[in-house]
């Protein structure tokens, strides 16, 4: 199929691939794309050949960086992949795919089973309803367990799990193929071909019971949602496997069933099936739903006829093409020189290119319609969560959510030639990635550049250096606290100054509440109609919401507080929304002196895993270190700890864990929430900013 060739849309699947760090993900990947006649060579991980991973970085430290886009055909359908990163450092990256997408593989490792990462990513699949598959990998391992991994998906996820394959094991628990529990068949793959050939072959007389229990079981959890299914399995009469696979994949685009297959992506076993699965189970374009807009009764079904509508989702800087907009298309048509209206600024744009992508690697298309992934040059500037559609029928997609940023640093070039180069190269990637943030400390005149963890802020300064050629000077990391409200408080505030011939008035009462948690900030108009005229009330949310940058304590943001404005008074000629806006302001500068605040601090949730013999030197750090555990659960040879510690003392953890078991442990954590700081450390904190 060549790159310019689009098949039908239910030929097509939007498909992402995710998982928990090192489940196999990337080497899953790049089976695929060998096994489709994409790549002519298979990349590893360990040898930094992954054509996936093209970023130098990723090849040096065996993780995936940023979600890579690729194209490929198996059994006449025309598959378009997203490789997403497992760390948590980079979750935006997941995000913004999974809001693209239209179904899903996530891949399980056999070992270590259901981890929290695969567990986050999980959720967030939830979030957009996305149907998907999953992949339990390195079942080449003597300790994997298959079935436990089913069993933990299904008791952890709270999914319905269908499994599809046993593993096939000798005497010394090798892996030796696995079982096609529909068909009743053995699959074994030849090494020498690399797994392309593979042969069928009967089940093994010792699998026999198995096999029939686990078939009986994959067939009633289908007939729940087919009645054909059920009727066949009710009158004892064998099921025939075109309509299991019909009634599979109704169940699990519409139900949310879960299809489970099994291999050893790294021993080029399972590949295969799982590529006739994704064509058999997940969704085409052409199944889903019309997009809809945020505003009006506006909607677009997925159809070439229809009018235009696509969804940027992702920028990319590309040394030669320039400012790459990869780009979600939901309906219509659009080709290379097209003027199209981005509806998200209101400014009409030329499609100057438009690309298939592979990894790194661009094929110019003269078209891209309904149903496609492709990546776009505009004449001007689009960015992340903007919709393009046709100009003669506008409509807005709703953009998307990505978390705030918790750590942060400050940074500047080693001389001052080097300023502007510095900000062009912050700008750029800030422009790339929605959780990266630059900022100037107004106090000390600093840039301070902030992200989603250590690991993330040492990647991006790394590639300042070499993309941008600019070796900068790096701070410590720091966290980003918060400030929130204790107690209620209710404040009036006047704003009454003489300006030339015009007076400027504006007079409020405000009450001021703490919220709960993650609430944000919540403005409630509670004003008589005839007390502040209705624009005077936008100003003061305006006005309050510019103030909440600035907290009382320690000069960190203001977060979880709800304003209830009780009323106030204006004045015919004098008043203004400015005099409103600054009234505002001076109230919750009011409230900072009369009201109680506290200080907040990110606490990450997660999972340290670590072999047996280490657990005491492991759990006594992590106490050292305030963290609270939450659970423990043992795995074979080796122990799971689930524990809250608060960000500020996880830098640096990851030397330590090393250092402690000689490398054999692993750690996933992520920000789960805020929480209260202990008061003796609050005023460390606050002291050490000069407050």
């Amino acid at each position: 199929m060549s790159a310019d060739l689009s098949p039908g849309l239910k030929s097509i699947r939007n498909i992402g691939i995710m998982a928990h760090i090192d489940a196999g993900k990337t080497t899953t990947t790049e089976r695929i794309l060998f096994y489709t006649g994409r790549t002519h060579r298979m990349g590893e991980v360990n040898e930094g050949t992954t054509e996936m991973d093209w970023m130098e970085q990723e090849r040096e430290r065996g993780i995936t960086i940023t979600s890579a886009a690729t194209t490929c055909s198996w059994r006449e359908h025309w598959i378009n992949i997203i490789d997403t990163p497992g760390h948590v450092d980079f979750t935006a990256e997941v995000e913004r795919s999974l809001r693209v997408l239209d179904g899903g593989i996530i891949v399980f490792s056999g070992v270590e089973m259901v981890e929290s990462q695969s567990e986050a990513v999980w959720r967030q699949a939830d979030r957009y309803r996305i149907p998907r598959l999953a992949f339990v990998n390195k079942l080449d391992r003597v300790e994997s367990s298959y079935r436990g991994t089913v069993e933990m998906i299904e008791d952890r996820l709270g999914v319905v799990a269908v499994p599809l394959h046993l593993p096939y094991r000798d005497e010394d628990r090798r892996l030796q193929g696995m079982v096609d529990l529909l068909e009743r068949r053995l699959i074994t793959w030849d090494a020498e071909s690399k797994g392309v050939r593979y042969a069928l072959s009967p089940v093994p007389n010792s699998m026999l019971e198995d096999v029939a229990a686990y078939r009986q079981r994959a067939i009633e959890r289908v007939a729940e949602f087919d009645e054909r299914i059920m009727e066949a399995y009710v009158e004892g009469r064998e099921v025939g496997v075109e309509a299991f696979h019909a009634a599979l994949r109704n169940a699990c685009i519409q139900h949310g069933l879960v299809p489970v297959l099994g291999g050893a992506a790294f021993q080029n076993q399972g590949i295969q099936p799982l590529l006739d699965a994704v064509v058999r189970y997940l969704p085409s374009p052409a199944d889903l739903a019309a997009v809809r807009g945020v505003r009006g009764d506006v909607a677009r079904r997925p159809d070439a006829e229809e009018p235009f509508c696509a969804l940027a989702f992702k920028v990319a800087m590309d040394r030669y093409a320039g400012r790459l907009v990869f780009s979600r298309v939901y309906s219509g048509q659009v080709r290379a020189g097209d003027q199209v209206l981005n509806s998200s600024t209101g400014q009409v744009l030329r499609l100057s290119k438009i690309f298939r992508m592979h990894a790194n690697e661009r094929m110019p298309l003269e078209k891209a319609q309904a149903g496609d992934i492709v990546a776009v040059v505009g004449s001007r500037e689009i960015s992340t969560g903007d919709t393009l559609c046709d100009r003669a029928a506008p409509i807005l997609l709703e953009k998307i959510e990505f978390p705030e940023p918790v750590v942060f640093v400050a940074i500047e070039p080693r001389t001052e030639a080097e300023e502007g180069t510095l900000l062009q190269g912050l700008a750029g990637l800030a422009c790339e990635d929605p959780t990266f943030r630059v900022t100037v400390d107004e106090a000390t005149n600093q840039t301070i550049i902030a992200g989603m963890g250590e690991l993330h802020l040492e990647v991006l300064v790394r590639r300042l250096r070499e993309e941008y050629g600019i070796s900068a000077l790096v701070g410590q990391p720091q966290v980003a606290y918060r400030e929130t409200l204790c107690a209620p408080v209710v404040v009036e505030e006047k704003f009454a100054r003489q300006m030339g011939g015009r007076g400027q008035y504006g007079h409020v009462i405000v009450r001021f509440e703490p919220l709960g948690r993650g609430s944000g900030f919540h403005f409630t108009d509670a004003v008589k109609h005839d007390e502040i005229p209705k624009e005077y009330r936008r100003a003061v949310e305006a006005g309050l919401e510019e103030t909440l940058t600035n907290g009382p304590l320690a000069g960190y943001p203001l977060v979880d507080i709800g304003a209830v404005l009780l009323g106030g008074s204006f004045h015919p000629v004098d008043s203004s929304e400015l005099a409103f806006r600054a009234a505002a302001a001076a109230a919750l500068h009011k409230a900072y002196s009369t009201g109680k605040f506290s200080l907040l601090e990110p606490v990450m949730e997660g999972e340290v895993i670590t072999p047996g013999e280490y657990l005491g030197e492991v759990m006594e750090d992590l106490a050292r270190r305030r963290g609270v555990i939450r659970e423990l659960e043992s795995r074979e040879t080796f122990q799971i700890i689930f524990v809250a510690v608060p960000l500020k003392e996880t830098f640096g953890y990851a030397t330590r864990l090393r250092s402690l078991t000689q490398g054999r442990a692993t750690y996933t954590l992520r920000v789960a929430q805020y929480e209260t700081v202990p008061e003796g450390l609050e005023k460390e904190i606050i002291k050490s900013r000069g407050y």
